[in-house]
């Protein structure tokens, strides 16, 4: 490979637009399919889902939107909707007040519950389900050390 050039060879390119196709249409995908059967978009599902796992079903605002990949005004965008909706509760930290704590209410877990088996089978059938047991192994591995690239990019800018 000729690591001089500052084009991308043929098989870079391939890879690259089936990355592109992934990154943009599948997010617009996963919303459509949320829209249509929740009401929500995979984003909000995304927020939902992390805290249901927390400790608690509860994060600090900031850690949230970390894991979630997020702005700051894009979360708490979301959290005023959720917090319309019954679906979170907001408080200071107790442990340090500068920051905010958000936890999933149960009115919240009732509508990831209610919005995962459409969304599971959505991203199964077009994530997993076009995949071998090997395919799923290597392309985690690829990814892993891909998004890691990534956020290390992020986090330093």
């Amino acid at each position: 490979m000729d690591t001089q050039s500052p084009w991308l060879d043929d098989d870079q390119q391939d890879l690259w637009q089936a990355l592109l196709t992934v990154v943009i249409a599948l997010p617009a995908a996963l919303d459509r399919q949320l829209q249509r059967d929740a009401g929500i978009s995979n984003f909000e599902y995304g927020v939902l889902a992390r805290l249901s796992v927390a400790d608690e079903s509860t994060m600090r605002l900031s850690d949230l939107a970390r894991v979630c990949d997020s702005t700051q005004p894009r979360l708490s965008k979301a959290m005023d909707r959720f917090e319309a909706r019954d679906w979170v509760a907001r408080r200071p930290d107790p442990g340090d007040g500068r920051y905010t704590l958000a936890t999933l209410t149960d009115a919240g877990r009732h509508k990831l519950v209610q919005s995962a088996p459409e969304h599971v089978a959505q991203v199964k059938r077009l994530v997993f389900d076009p995949l071998s047991a090997a395919q799923r192994r290597h392309l985690g591995v690829a990814l892993t050390r891909i998004a890691a690239t990534v956020r290390r990019e992020v986090e330093g800018s």
